[in-house]
């Protein structure tokens, strides 16, 4: 028995020493294998170390391509519009709202802006959920996204309005924004809602746009320049 405790004495020294190399070369190249992993998360997640400015700016150009889309919808790009973002929304109802704050009696202004800014939030959100309800095939802040969108023209209507001219001049000029912005819109919502409802969903989009027509219609009404 002594001759046999010798010789596993010998070898167990040995085998533990076989046993760390391979842990070394095994935790070696999962290192090396979690190292390049690594790394090519980094490559992914690149835009992390640009400048702020060329993330600015690459923003901008988005909402510009997206306001494009609406003013031309005939040969926009419906996955233009799909990847949605709220920066642009957000800009155009602010906008929106001071231009027609901005020439309201000093004691409605907070009144006007609240309004615009409650009306056009809360319009979008009930077209939104009723678009879904049809059975549209878009999510919440898709829609969101397009009739944000689509009130451009209507934003270009109020400053135009708010210049002054006549009262039918601003009634045209109105009339043609909205029926543009609710073209813009069915446009892209049309597509998504089924071809049997669709007629459900123009009629919230038509008094959606109507308001916020009407509001600058009442706007122009008091501003100095008409």
């Amino acid at each position: 028995f002594s001759q046999v405790f010798a010789l596993a004495a010998r070898q167990r020294p040995a085998r533990a020493g076989e046993g760390c190399a391979r842990m070394a070369d095994f935790s070696g190249g999962s290192m090396s294998s979690g190292g390049g992993s690594m790394a090519g998360m980094g490559a992914d997640l690149g835009t992390l170390d640009e400048p702020v400015t060329e993330t600015i700016m690459r923003d901008l150009r988005m909402v510009g391509n997206k306001m494009l889309c609406v003013l031309n919808p005939r040969k926009a790009n419906m996955q233009t519009l799909k990847n949605w973002d709220l920066w642009g929304p957000l800009v155009l109802c602010l906008t929106l709202a001071t231009l027609l704050s901005w020439f309201a009696p000093y004691e409605q202004k907070s009144l006007v802006f609240a309004s615009v800014f409650v009306i056009v939030c809360c319009g979008a959100t009930v077209v939104t959920v009723n678009a879904l309800l049809l059975g549209g095939n878009i999510s919440f802040f898709q829609s969101v996204c397009v009739l944000g969108y689509c009130i451009f023209p209507l934003n270009i209507a109020s400053v135009i309005c708010l210049i002054g001219g006549p009262l039918i001049w601003r009634l045209a000029v109105v009339a043609v924004c909205f029926f543009w912005s609710t073209s813009a819109s069915l446009g892209f919502m049309g597509e998504l809602v089924p071809t049997n409802r669709r007629a459900l969903a123009v009629y919230p989009l038509f008094l959606f746009y109507t308001s916020i027509g009407w509001l600058i219609l009442i706007a122009a009404r008091t501003s100095p320049y008409s």
